[in-house]
């Protein structure tokens, strides 16, 4: 039903205008004075000949010469062209309605002046009134494919923030694998295996605006086994999950730098006190995912490259005034606290 209205908005805001006009007009016609006997056919008669009359003018020119006016910007034409069909159409109007009310009391009315000019000005202000639906219709239109076009802006840039991630990830996965075959590490076939299910969930599911936030889970899991064959398990990695996974769903791969960014500037086999601590708790509606990591002594999490400014601004265009993201830099420790409506 909203969509129906949504597409019929103008439409059916015309309708709604000329019913209760009709509607007024047909009361007042209708009502007599005290005394006097109420035609009710007659005042529909009336109100029917009036109205037709009124939304003929107010039409032709919504659909003519509005449009010309909308199309040239030249008023001094459009007067031109509208005013003398005006004026033939409230004459031919004005005779027709005293011949229609030939037999009426009040007929000396319909021979004033004061009857003319009353149609007249009534007639106009309606045919302006009618003339501004145009503009809102105009106005509408315009809207609509404003955010069209905003919209198609802004999928084309997330597709594109999420494209850069993809070669980012292989090539640290792969630099990774390299490492493994060359050391002819028995746990190289692991490291594909894992692989071939990372690809999987990147080229296929975070294709989608959002998946579940399990498969989520699992990728960031994946990427933390293939960073602890790389670094031997020797540097203490901590992944903490609490509250029901299984039913919420996030954007696709908006965690995942946080955590990337967190093995490049945090961990080294060359440092004893390295750590990566990983918690993710979901409550209600919220998610709160943390990332704390030590801080590597040649590290600058100031220039964490193209990744972060990537995700914040993913973040900006699929979580609007639904996230808030708190970083802790200090001096032996980097912490980020990301808090998501899902």
């Amino acid at each position: 039903m909203q969509a129906y209205i949504q597409r019929n908005r103008i439409l059916l805001i015309h309708l709604s205008f000329w019913c209760v006009y009709f509607s007024f007009f047909y009361y007042q016609v209708s009502f007599t004075k005290p005394g006097e006997e109420s035609d009710l056919v007659d005042a529909l008669v009336i109100s029917l000949l009036h109205v037709g009359f009124v939304a003929l003018v107010a039409y032709i020119n919504y659909f003519i010469f509005l449009p010309r006016f909308l199309k040239n910007k030249n008023l001094i034409a459009y007067l031109f062209e509208f005013l003398p069909l005006f004026a033939i159409l409230i004459t031919a109007y004005v005779y027709v309605k005293r011949f229609q009310m030939a037999h009426n009391i009040h007929i000396g009315y319909f021979y004033t002046t004061k009857f003319v000019i009353q149609h007249s000005v009534g007639t106009f202000f309606i045919v302006i009134f009618v003339g501004m639906l145009k503009f809102a219709e105009d106005w509408l239109e315009l809207e609509a494919k404003r955010k069209e076009v905003e919209n198609e802006k802004l999928t084309a840039e997330l597709t594109f923030l999420k494209a850069q991630i993809n070669p980012h990830f292989l090539f640290n996965t792969l630099n990774n694998l390299y490492y493994l075959a060359f050391t002819n590490s028995p746990n190289t076939t692991e490291v594909i295996a894992k692989l071939s299910q990372m690809m999987r969930y990147m080229i296929y599911d975070s294709n989608h605006a959002k998946v579940l936030l399990s498969k989520e889970i699992e990728y960031i899991e994946n990427y933390i086994s293939l960073e602890r064959l790389r670094l031997n398990n020797q540097i203490p990695i901590s992944l903490e999950i609490e509250g029901n996974i299984t039913q919420a769903q996030i954007v696709p791969l908006i965690l995942i730098t946080f955590l990337e960014n967190a093995f490049k500037h945090g961990v080294s086999n060359n440092s004893t006190d390295a750590f990566i601590a990983i918690k993710l708790l979901v409550s209600n509606e919220s998610l709160i995912y943390t990332v704390e990591n030590s801080k590597l002594k040649s590290s600058n999490h100031e220039k964490s490259g193209i990744g972060l400014r990537n995700v914040s601004r993913r973040l900006d265009l699929s979580y609007a005034n639904k996230y808030q993201l708190d970083v802790e830099d200090g001096e032996t420790d980097y912490k980020v606290k990301l808090t998501l409506l899902i």
